[in-house]
């Protein structure tokens, strides 16, 4: 039976961080919506993830830090224009393509390039803060919409995840806008909540 917490009681925290230290998966809220999460090092707990998804194996998974110094360490180059836009949209709902360093596990990204974000909330990182960077997938099968409470999660995945936090609706409700940062200048991939012109100019005024 799958564990539910509320992210407000008092060992929320501990208690999903030791889980992760363990292998386990677990469902929490973001910024956006919520998301699914390994340790991005652990090999065996991220193949679980993807299943649990039925996400096709090609597809990466994203990687959610507590720092920017957590993402530069997760890339084999971090240029400039990522700079600008980590300093600009940090934390936020931004997510950065960038080339992948051998630091990361061909389970989490198979290309060449990693998927990297610093979310804009409390208690999340908190929890990355704490257990180092996660693999984070949105809490939906692959294909179906995002999830934005607790309970759709529960509905889909039950006892396939090991602890559900809930800590009521996701803020954001959309999913990040993703830039391709290995690629100059920066491309669009998806746009979310930060739009393009909001991307050029913070390239642009940073030079």
């Amino acid at each position: 039976m799958t564990q539910t917490l509320s992210a407000s009681a008092e060992n929320s925290l501990a208690q999903a961080a030791s889980a992760l230290k363990r292998g386990a998966i677990v469902a929490f809220p973001t910024d956006t919506v919520y998301g699914l999460g390994a340790k991005y090092d652990d090999r065996r707990a991220v193949r679980r993830l993807y299943a649990a998804k039925a996400r096709p194996a090609e597809k990466a998974i994203p990687v959610l830090v507590g720092a920017p110094s957590d993402a530069e360490s997760l890339a084999a180059n971090f240029p400039p224009a990522a700079r600008a836009l980590a300093k600009a949209f940090w934390p936020g709902a931004l997510t950065l393509v960038l080339e992948r360093s051998e630091k990361v596990p061909v389970v989490v990204a198979p290309g060449a390039t990693v998927a990297v974000r610093m979310p804009a909330h409390q208690w999340l990182l908190e929890l990355l803060q704490t257990v180092g960077p996660l693999a984070v997938s949105s809490a939906n099968r692959s294909g179906q919409p995002p999830k934005l409470s607790a309970e759709p999660v529960r509905a889909v995945f039950g006892d396939r995840i090991d602890l559900l936090i809930d800590g009521g609706a996701a803020p954001g409700g959309r999913p990040s806008t993703i830039a391709d940062c290995s690629v100059h200048p920066p491309s669009v991939l998806r746009e979310g909540p930060v739009t393009a012109a909001q991307l050029r100019k913070a390239v642009t005024e940073a030079g």
